[in-house]
């Protein structure tokens, strides 16, 4: 062996350590989802592996999810083999996401199946009900083990999936062909596999939201049914100018191709989940045929669109973590997910999915919840967000006295304060369409760009100077008496009540089987079960003694329903009794309410003390003539 100089032998050791490598080894995943129907998925995985001991993960932080949602508990049969031997395993004893076993001479290839159980219930997120006898969504860290401790962007995968007969499909992953009808993927890192889901069904249609642009933008919908894919035209042009009108905002993209995934059903979950370059969002089977239910999800969309550049492409430092065993730290989801939700918002203005009267009538929704919250009393909003992993799984009941996952809707305050404040500092000439172009605009690749406090704070003032660190510490640091209305006062309105609810508010409610009197007496009850899902603190409906999870039997001595209710309220203006049976348990009492206020629901009102900038941020911001690059 040639002598070399101690110094030389370290460099070339570096260079060696630190040199870019592409992926050496590849695992091979192999999916049978024709058992969907029956909530099964069967799995076929084969890692390279060196003799020793081999620790394997299933993934347990879920990006989008931000918590330890992998449904680790639904795999089952798990077994190893390599060199035609079944191995045994064991699980770790403090971290149950992490299985190991020992490799035997002589083996280079480890094989390990399991199969998957699908949720049938709908209540949560990815992890719950994601298939029906239709169709299924498809998520891959749903079906793999990886080797633990390993950054995902290191870790190579080919996957392929087979499909029940005559079923179509959608992801943002290219296929190189299929066998025997099983679809072969290219290979991608761990990181986009798990970015990309699939979303499959017997009843299927695509539709174009970028015709004649290089860059493919298109809705993929997967119903139960084939009428549910009957999307008014009105309607598939308004999502055309999203695509439109979000080029404009942020000046640039970060995606090759963008998929909107649809799965419409009304026994999965519904929820939305962001990817890079897709987004998972799940609604009522007749969404685009029910106007109530339309208008009821008319924010979804905008708000996962909005996620590819905000949250896919900048995130927060301590939620772009290297692989999925790293907790995540979630203090600037007020970023995250609170600018998202002012974004879009604004885009879903902008676009005409809602009508600038139904964004100003949301928008006074939102305030009004927001200021029914007292546990803003307690504790802060960047509490909120540090406790996000535990709240998004929290009980609905005692939200207003306790908080949940309020960095939504007043990260959405906030943001609009932010984007007026800008817009008066710099009479008009700059808004937070600035601060999007700088912080997440340009054209690139699908990459990642974490962010901090300060990375915002500075972008803030490279857009106008201001004392943005201090704006931002008194919104997120402190106990507030109230929700923060600058933007909504300086940007032109004021927060009112009507005795008459909006077309949103009743789409809502229609949506969500409820009857929200949150602003009149205090209570929000299920139609479905008759149960009190929350109490205002303060309100009528406390002080009467009526708690969360109650149930409503009676209104002054009638059955109650809807009507009934409403009818009562009203007439207190007039001096009517409002007396309530409730049923608590085995136990029923009579709860009279000192109420004389009749109905209230929220609404906003023109006010003269400044100019209307909040319908300017709703306007049309796209030309005719800008390009969808």
């Amino acid at each position: 062996m040639p002598h070399r100089p101690p110094l030389v032998s370290l460099l070339l050791l570096l260079a060696l350590v630190f040199a870019p490598r592409a992926h050496a080894q590849v695992i091979t995943l192999d999916v049978d989802a024709t058992q969907a129907p029956r909530r099964l998925l069967r799995v076929i995985e084969t890692f390279p592996v060196k003799p020793g001991t081999i620790s394997l993960a299933y993934p347990k932080w879920i990006p989008g999810e931000h918590g330890p949602t992998g449904p680790v508990t639904d795999v089952m049969n798990l077994v190893m083999t390599a060199n035609g031997q079944r191995l045994s395993w064991q699980r770790d004893d403090v971290e149950p996401y992490v299985v190991r076993c020992l490799v035997p001479g002589g083996a280079s290839e480890l094989r390990v199946t399991f199969d998957f159980a699908l949720a049938s219930t709908t209540s949560g997120y990815s992890s719950a009900a994601s298939s029906t006898d239709n169709l299924v969504l498809l998520s891959w860290n749903q079906v793999l083990l990886y080797p633990a401790g390993q950054p995902s962007d290191a870790i190579a995968f080919r996957a392929s999936l087979l499909l029940p007969d005559s079923w179509s499909y959608a992801t943002a992953l290219h296929t190189t062909g299929s066998r025997t009808g099983r679809l072969d993927f290219a290979q991608v890192s761990l990181t986009r596999l798990v970015d990309s889901p699939v979303l499959a069904g017997r009843y299927f249609r695509h539709i174009d939201l970028a015709p004649g642009s290089p860059t493919p933008y298109s809705m993929e919908l997967a119903c139960d049914s084939p009428a549910g894919l009957d999307v008014p035209d009105s309607t598939i042009e308004a999502y055309r100018r999203l695509v439109h009108e979000a080029h404009v905002l942020f000046g640039g993209r970060h995606h090759d191709e963008y998929h909107f995934l649809v799965t419409l059903s009304d026994h999965t979950a519904h929820f939305g989940l962001e990817h890079h370059e897709c987004s998972d969002d799940r609604a009522a089977e007749r969404t685009w045929v029910d106007d109530d239910l339309r208008l009821a999800a008319s924010g979804l969309f905008s708000h996962e669109f909005v996620h590819s550049w905000n949250g896919k492409y900048r995130r927060p430092a301590g939620l772009a973590t290297a692989d999925y065993g790293q907790p995540m730290k979630g203090e600037l989801l007020w970023v995250y997910e609170g600018l998202t939700q002012y974004l879009g918002w604004v885009l879903s203005g902008r676009s005409g999915i809602r009508t600038t009267q139904q964004s100003l009538d949301e928008l006074a929704r939102i305030a009004a919840n927001q200021e029914a919250i007292r546990g803003r009393e307690w504790r802060p909003l960047e509490d909120t967000a540090v406790e996000a992993a535990r709240l998004y799984d929290s009980r609905g009941a005692w939200q207003f006295e306790r908080r949940g996952t309020d960095f939504y809707d007043e990260g959405l305050l906030l943001w609009l304060e932010a984007d007026v404040t800008i817009r008066r500092l710099t009479n008009g000439a700059k808004s937070i369409d600035d601060f999007c172009h700088a912080f997440h605009g340009g054209i690139g690749p699908a990459e990642l760009k974490p962010y901090t406090f300060d990375d915002v704070v500075h972008a803030l003032n490279e857009v106008a100077p201001y004392d943005w660190a201090t704006f931002l510490h008194d919104h997120l640091d402190r106990v507030q008496a109230h929700a923060p209305m600058g933007g909504i006062r300086q940007g032109g309105w004021a927060l009112a009540f009507k005795d008459s609810a909006t077309a949103i508010g009743k789409s809502r409610e229609a949506a969500r089987n409820i009857v929200d009197e949150s602003q009149s007496i205090g209570l929000i009850v299920s139609t479905k079960d008759d149960g009190i899902s929350d109490v205002v603190p303060g309100s009528a409906a406390d002080k009467a003694g009526i708690a969360p999870e109650m149930h409503l039997v009676a209104v002054n001595g009638r059955a109650w329903s809807k009507n009934v209710l409403r009818d009562a309220i009203r007439a207190t203006k007039s001096g009517g009794s409002l007396e309530l049976l409730v049923r608590n348990d085995d136990f029923f009492r009579t709860c009279r309410l000192d109420y004389r206020d009749g109905l209230r629901f929220p609404v906003l009102q023109r006010s003269s003390d400044h100019a209307d900038i909040v319908s300017q941020i709703l306007a049309p911001h796209a030309g005719a003539g800008d390009p969808v690059r």
